[in-house]
């Protein structure tokens, strides 16, 4: 095994030994049927990922520990959305609009707006969302076409990167044990990942099948 590899495979251990559960297998078959919804979430996924990087770098700007972190971050996560961007291209899928998740508003909920929580939770916040986005890149690499897989595959290491930087930098900046405020997001990660969704998303839960036994996609 590649030096690499060994390392892909250490994050993953980490990643599934952090998160509450794993995403449903209903939710990896629908995405091998929904690849074009799949990508360009995936594309939406990874612009949101350098904004929210980019918004601490303007909010923080006392913190040089965390804007030398978060710009390497953000510089990656566009990197990612290129990548994402050009596979779309290559399979003549349209850039069209997807109304979000309720992933990210819903451990939004979490995240207190008072400082000095706010920093602490939000960091929080996006070590659960890249750990969630690692498992799933590892799954996905079982199910779609070879080209993403191997696409998913290379990523595995960058997100469970950014996984570890970001609960190292919220214990770093957190006022209070970080405990608590982690089962609490980790609690909301596992419902909205396995209670049925009416949109298939990057974050979603798995279709909720309708009357008639289809599902439904949007």
């Amino acid at each position: 095994m590649s030096r690499a590899a060994r390392a892909a495979a250490s994050g993953i251990d980490d990643v599934l030994a952090f998160l509450p559960c794993p995403t449903p297998q209903a939710w990896f078959r629908q995405a091998a049927e929904h690849l074009p919804t799949l990508l360009i979430d995936h594309a939406n996924c990874e612009k949101k990922a350098a904004g929210t990087a980019l918004g601490l770098l303007y909010r923080y700007v006392d913190k040089p520990e965390l804007l030398q972190r978060l710009a390497r971050l953000a510089r990656e996560e566009l990197r990612h959305f290129e990548q994402v961007h050009v596979l779309m291209l290559a399979r003549g899928i349209a850039y069209v609009h997807l109304t979000p998740s309720r992933y990210a508003a819903g451990l939004m909920q979490c995240v207190r707006q008072r400082e000095p929580f706010r920093l602490a939770d939000t960091l929080l916040m996006g070590a659960v969302v890249e750990a969630r986005s690692c498992e799933r890149f590892a799954g996905l690499a079982a199910v779609v076409p070879e080209d993403l897989a191997s696409f998913y595959r290379g990523l595995l290491a960058a997100e469970a990167r950014h996984f570890r930087h970001y609960l190292q930098l919220a214990g770093a900046h957190a006022s209070e044990p970080v405990g608590a405020k982690l089962e609490e997001l980790l609690a909301a990660d596992r419902r909205l990942v396995t209670e049925p969704d009416d949109q298939f998303r990057f974050h979603s839960g798995p279709l909720r099948v309708t009357p008639a036994g289809a599902d439904t996609a949007g």
